[in-house]
């Protein structure tokens, strides 16, 4: 208190003199811009003496550092409950239960479980990134576009107070000047409704209100309230007006929705075209493991039999050991068989959407299709014209470009708007005596009209947008027949592949009957001694990689099938497959104080069709896998002994003499 009564002093200021209002102004100005600068000063001392934590605190930490929660923190996630996968070396028991599943059913489980699409690719399967809620999504920009064209209400309020010093000479003292001011509180209230029209042209619609009260003193009008009603209009003549240019957002967003449609159903067949080709390539290796099971029968025999030959003498201690090393090397093969096996059927299950092991077997028992196929060339490419998700994009690629064009030449233009506005003015208030005063009605007006005209001189940056849009749009052309001619190409091989697979399954079915055929007799010559072992095993090798080959040509042929109805963008149809809209509850129009509206939430594949045949045996019988018997020499029957009494006793007889024969020699005497 004595600093501030010294600095009050220094200033001239006495609390005892302080007698008229204008002293008292400004003895509180001062002692206010005293303390505002000792509470800046007070402050800057605080942050250089405190601590650096508690000097922060008075504007925010900074980060000094890294921070990083602990993962165990984090949300977790459900484990699914399913048992350890099975193994090589523990596989499923024998008795273990099966489930017999058509490729029609497997469809339909992948389809039902699809949340994000998996494509199935060899022995893996994993997410392709497009789920059923993509269309959803993108379907909202629709509504965000139309959003422009909404009315738009608005309200603005606020409360002024306006007093401001003036100076004045004093009526009383001659030569003496006096601070007065005039105080005025003033609410001011504007109402509005706005709204864009499909051409540009913007329509609005505003009341004010502005009632207000000054003192001190006598006015005219106090309180008093200056109210208006105004329409206005402003149309854009040149850039911005259109009816085709102002509705181009809207298109876009409807052809962005159709290309995440059209992208969904691609992934969506592709799923489909993967999971049918891995249910054919399952099958594949379930013969395949058949196979090598025949090989380690085959290649154990002959192991007995080599050991057989070598403990009789009549064979060698090389074609015993060649043989328990065929047999060790044809055990391997097994191993890698049945983790193959494994392997497929849990990319399987992956895909379908179920867990890796629920100790059920799975059993293929949809047969594969050995009927050849006849394409109709012309009607493939109609159809992948039409169908081709990929060349619908492209086209719907072309019209958003074509929208783009004409936004980029409407922006290439100049500014001008037509402006209009009419308002009506009115003032009441109370005048000195107490009595309201009010102006008529509709008697003081204002308008406008006229032209707004801007435009950047040269329209660079303008013009250069057009150029680059009309190349765009050359590029996509030339994007869209290159799509057509390299779908063309794809299905011309796809064709080409499935004569070949097809043609690969009749020759090894033929393979198959001669390799054994060979096999038979190879082990029969082997049996007896006439061919060497190696004859005899290669008869084996070549037997079980006919039958594998044989079921992998098939696997393949059905499989290309599958491909060229993807290739033709119709899989899905004839499949049975349609794409079905789901809706949930959100905000409608009113907001939280109306009911809840139904709008799409997710676009999800559903089949209802069966086209594959159905049956109760596994899917691999169609190979006829019979198993080759082990052939064996069957044993010598003993003879009965001999009854030597029963039989005469040999008798001794004279040899007969020999003369000479008579009749005319032959050659020289």
């Amino acid at each position: 208190m004595k600093g501030l009564s010294k600095i009050f002093r220094e200033k001239g200021i006495c609390w005892a003199r302080v007698r008229t209002r204008a002293e008292f102004n400004r003895v509180m100005n001062a002692r206010t811009r005293i303390f505002v600068l000792f509470l800046i000063v007070g402050t800057i001392g605080a942050a250089w003496r405190a601590p650096s934590a508690r000097a922060q605190g008075l504007y925010g930490p900074e980060q000094l550092g890294v921070e990083v929660r602990d993962p165990a923190d984090l949300a977790s996630i459900r484990i699914p409950e399913t048992p350890p996968p099975p193994t090589v070396r523990t596989p499923l028991p024998e008795d273990a239960p099966v489930q017999h599943l058509s490729l029609d059913d497997a469809l339909r489980s992948a389809l039902d479980n699809t949340r994000v699409v998996r494509i199935l690719a060899g022995i893996s399967a994993s997410g392709s990134g497009r789920t059923i809620y993509d269309v959803a999504v993108t379907n909202t920009t629709i509504d965000q576009q139309k959003a422009r064209f909404d009315p738009t209400f608005q309200v603005q309020e606020s409360h002024n107070r306006n007093e401001s010093p003036g100076a004045s000479f004093d009526p009383v003292i001659p030569g003496q000047s006096v601070i007065d001011g005039i105080r005025t509180d003033a609410f001011n209230t504007r109402a509005s409704v706005s709204k864009l029209n499909a051409w540009g042209g913007t329509a609005s619609a505003a009341v004010n209100s502005a009632p207000s009260r000054f003192q001190p003193g006598t006015f005219p009008l106090n309180p008093q309230d200056r109210s208006s009603v105004e329409l206005s209009y402003v149309h854009p003549l040149a850039q911005g007006g259109g009816f085709r240019v102002n509705q181009a957002p809207i298109v876009l967003a409807r052809l962005d929705t159709e290309r995440s449609y059209f992208q969904f159903k691609d992934t969506v067949q592709e799923q489909v075209r993967s999971i049918i080709e891995g249910y054919w390539q399952l099958v594949a290796a379930r013969v395949d493991v058949w196979a090598r099971n025949q090989q380690v029968q085959q290649a154990e025999e002959a192991l007995r039999l080599a050991e057989a030959r070598l403990r009789s003498g009549l064979g060698s201690a090389a074609d015993t050991a060649q043989a328990r090393s065929a047999l060790a090397s044809f055990r391997s093969s097994r191993i890698a068989s049945r983790g193959a096996l494994l392997n497929r059927e849990a990319a399987f299950r992956n895909a379908l959407g179920l867990p890796p092991y629920d100790e059920r077997r799975l059993i293929p028992v949809t047969p594969l299709t050995v009927e050849r196929f006849e394409a109709d060339w012309i009607g493939l490419l109609e159809l992948a014209e039409v169908r081709r998700p990929d060349l619908i994009e492209l086209k719907l690629i072309l019209e958003a470009d074509e929208q783009l064009l004409l936004q980029a030449d409407n922006q290439a233009r100049s500014r001008l708007d037509g402006v209009a506005l009419y308002r009506w003015n009115g003032l009441r208030g109370e005048m000195p005596n107490g009595s309201d005063l009010a102006s008529p009605a509709g008697q003081y007006t204002d308008w406008t009209l006229g032209v707004n005209f801007s435009v950047p001189l040269g329209l660079r940056q303008a013009r250069a947008s057009l150029r680059r849009q009309e190349l765009v749009l050359l590029r996509d052309r030339a994007n869209l027949d290159q799509g057509m001619h390299n779908a063309v190409h794809t299905i011309a091989a796809t064709l080409r592949a499935g004569d070949q697979f097809y043609e690969q399954y009749l020759a090894l079915r033929e393979a198959r009957e001669a390799a054994r055929k060979n096999l038979e007799i190879q082990r029969a010559q082997y049996e007896l001694g006439r061919v060497i072992f190696l004859n005899f095993l290669q008869a084996i090798s070549d037997w079980g990689n006919t039958v594998t080959a044989e079921a992998q040509s098939l696997a393949q042929y059905n499989a290309t099938l599958a491909s060229l109805e993807r290739q033709t963008g119709t899989i899905l149809e004839t499949h049975g497959i349609r794409l079905y809209e789901e809706r949930f509850g959100s905000l409608g129009p009113l907001g939280r104080w109306g009911r809840v509206w139904c709008y799409p939430s997710a676009v999800f594949p559903m089949g209802d069709g069966d086209r594959y045949p159905t049956g109760e045996r596994p899917a691999e019988e169609i190979f006829d896998l019979e198993e080759i018997p082990a052939r064996r020499r069957p044993r010598p029957v003993p003879a009965e002994p001999l009854d030597e009494g029963a039989l005469p006793a040999p008798r001794r007889e004279a040899a007969p003499r020999l003369e000479p024969p008579t009749g005319t020699p032959l050659g020289p005497q």
